[in-house]
């Protein structure tokens, strides 16, 4: 396998990415037409992290993590690495010593649809994660891949440059051309929620708001006391 390293790739605005920091993958979702999950597969290692930044992408070979030791150089502030394999994999390719030079070069998190390893180590420095796999299984340095060149994960094309958000519900790609209008949207979808979480505190329902009601009775169900319930199948 030969691949490429593509070296400064446009990225989404600072701005943007700050932006969408400030709202939960599920919002941003939503917001965005219900699209961009990279799938459940992907779980964090830690609990009550949210992290956006810019996605350097690798393309490695299962079990081969020479990549990601190239993709290194090409991080910087406010950068995500994106990793995945040409196959599925659940070697762990990425620990510590990986995080410890990531870190120093302000790189915010890490994605790997592949395997992950000195988790407990990740948590104590700060540096969060989400994979596919925890294995402690080691790795080889010996194929050729990709680094900056789109990839594909959970069906989602992730392009260098894109926003990355993740929290403990997963995570979500953003396009790097759409990110100021994905925020813009997920603030809108925020306020809304704002409105209907003050109308629930006042014990108003969601059958209510939502006008579900009516739906239930265009669907055919039905209201009945439990006494009638029972006496019509002689149920117990």
């Amino acid at each position: 396998m030969s691949g490429v390293i593509v070296t400064d790739p446009p990225k989404a605005d600072a701005k943007d990415v700050e932006a969408l920091a400030g709202y939960g993958v599920a919002t941003v979702h939503e917001a965005m037409g219900r699209t961009g999950l990279l799938g459940p597969h992907l779980r964090p290692i830690q609990q009550g992290v949210r992290v956006a930044g810019t996605a350097v992408t690798v393309l490695s070979w299962p079990g081969d993590n020479l990549m990601i030791h190239a993709a290194v150089e090409q991080c910087g502030e406010g950068d995500l690495l994106v990793v995945t394999t040409t196959s599925p994999s659940t070697d762990g390719m990425f620990g510590e010593l990986f995080a410890t030079a990531l870190k120093q070069r302000g790189v915010r998190g890490l994605v790997i649809d592949a395997g992950i390893r000195d988790t407990a180590e990740l948590r104590d420095m700060d540096f969060p994660a989400w994979s596919a796999a925890v294995s402690a299984q080691g790795t080889v340095k010996a194929t050729g891949g990709s680094v900056n060149v789109p990839v594909v994960i959970g069906g989602q094309v992730i392009r260098p440059g894109d926003v990355i958000l993740a929290d403990d519900d997963g995570v979500v790609v953003v396009p790097r051309q759409k990110a100021r209008e994905a925020a813009e949207a997920s603030r809108k979808r925020e306020d809304k929620e704002a409105a209907t979480r003050a109308a629930f505190l006042q014990g108003q329902l969601g059958l209510d708001r939502y006008g579900l009601r009516e739906k239930l009775a265009q669907l055919g169900v039905t209201y009945q006391p439990y006494e009638e319930y029972a006496a019509d199948g002689d149920r117990s």
